[in-house]
């Protein structure tokens, strides 16, 4: 092999950009070339190609995707880089005005074309858990969401291939399997009746045993099923973690969003899985400043989640996406209401994660290690998923990575634990 045949990749936003970075790694791989760890460019060392896997969801994740080609750009001036790649959402929606702003770089490519097939892929980092795509695109069609111009309508992995991937999976010795996709609840609606989410995780939970978490990654309120909660219930080896994004609670903005889910409805889900699952944990997303969204609307929201206390909370200030319905909407929230907003709802869920996490203290906590830093083991609980939740500071010797282990809360921060 030519040692002069290397490549990097810069793979930005979802777990799902992350899937795709990894087949296409691969697929370098395969070709002869060798695989440099991002960091290795800060070590003065030459990479032949950098990849950069870009998303475009929403204003923020345009602009670190634009951030990271200009950066690019300047390694390739200074010699660090022969060749720049960019590929991935923010290509697919910009392809013209990219080319034409960045014609320095050497090659674009919308996004990794979805493959029903299993590939293998070459993974970026050193980790203990990894990811299952059963499905690309979506169905709901929300109006503030640009995914289906981006990724179309869904596309459902067939079942015996999600299967053979799960196996491989299995026998790579990871410690947690996330599912991940656009929306994986609607998982099958593409192909036929007797297909659901619930048949693949039984046929996932049935083809593998080494794996101890297995965990869902985005479910729709709406596709969130009684059938559904109580096999995540009994079956132990599924996390008890809850990922339902519900955006809003106001009835009026929730069908503007075109989320086709009510508050009525959304309250009594919650209702509903906490009875099913008194010790699980829910992670929610919430929207503030969507197009006409008043204060009173708002305050209803904000009330909404003082009452409900959900242990997990994501918060997006609205993104004016072009092509979306709800790009016409008027009137636009100013930015500087969305912001103050977005603070509010933030300090609201930063004294409730507090308060969860501080009763937690004198208990027993079951966490997996990931790694260490600074003389502390760092890890996780099944109540948190990686790289978007907490994390457990775990002060014991002689802990290793990738083992499952007993132990004592002893202190928390408004997101974190500490244990012994």
């Amino acid at each position: 092999m030519n040692k002069k045949k290397t490549f990097s990749i810069v793979s930005l936003g979802c777990f799902r950009n992350t899937y795709d970075s990894e087949v296409i790694a691969e697929k370098f791989c395969g070709q002869g070339y060798k695989f440099l760890p991002q960091g290795t460019l800060a070590k003065d060392k030459k990479v032949s190609i950098l990849l950069i896997n870009t998303c475009g969801f929403i204003d923020k994740a345009k602009e670190e995707s634009i951030n990271a080609i200009k950066d690019a750009l300047q390694l390739k001036k200074n010699k660090k880089i022969d060749k720049i790649f960019v590929f991935g959402c923010l290509v697919q929606r910009y392809h013209r005005q990219l080319k034409k702003f960045f014609p320095e770089v050497d090659q674009w490519q919308g996004v990794e074309k979805f493959s029903s097939c299993f590939k293998k892929r070459k993974s970026l980092i050193s980790r203990t858990y990894d990811f299952l795509k059963i499905c690309e695109g979506c169905l709901n069609n929300c109006s503030f969401c640009s995914i289906p111009a981006i990724k179309g309508p869904l596309s459902s992995r067939p079942l015996e291939e999600v299967i053979r991937e799960a196996k491989f999976l299995d026998r790579s010795g990871i410690k947690e399997l996330n599912i991940i996709g656009q929306d994986i609840s609607g998982w099958g609606k593409d192909l036929g009746s007797g297909y659901d989410i619930v048949k693949l995780l039984r046929a996932v939970v049935k083809a593998t045993s080494k794996i101890p978490w297995i965990r869902l990654i985005y479910t729709h309120p709406r596709n969130v099923t009684t059938e559904l909660l109580e096999l995540i219930a009994k079956e132990p080896r599924i996390c008890k973690y809850i990922d339902l994004p519900i955006q809003h609670i106001n009835d009026r903005i929730l069908k503007l969003m075109n989320r086709g889910f009510d508050r009525k409805q959304t309250q009594s889900l919650i209702y509903k899985i906490r009875k099913i699952m008194p010790d699980c944990v829910i992670r929610t997303s919430v929207i503030t400043g969507f197009p006409t969204e008043t204060e009173r609307e708002f305050q209803e929201l904000l009330r909404f989640l003082k009452e409900i206390r959900f242990e997990r909370l994501g918060v997006f200030t609205y993104s004016r996406e072009e092509g979306t319905p709800a790009y016409n909407l008027r009137p636009q929230v100013h930015y500087r209401r969305k912001e103050r907003r977005f603070r509010q709802i933030m300090e609201i869920q930063q004294g409730i994660a507090y308060e969860i996490n501080n009763s937690l203290v004198g208990k027993p906590i079951d966490v997996l290690i990931e790694g260490k830093e600074s003389g502390i083991f760092i890890g996780r609980t099944q109540y948190d998923a990686p790289e978007v939740d907490g994390v457990v500071f775990a002060r014991r010797k002689g802990l290793k990575v990738g083992g499952f282990y007993r132990l004592k809360v002893v202190d928390s921060y408004e997101y974190d634990l500490v244990a012994e």
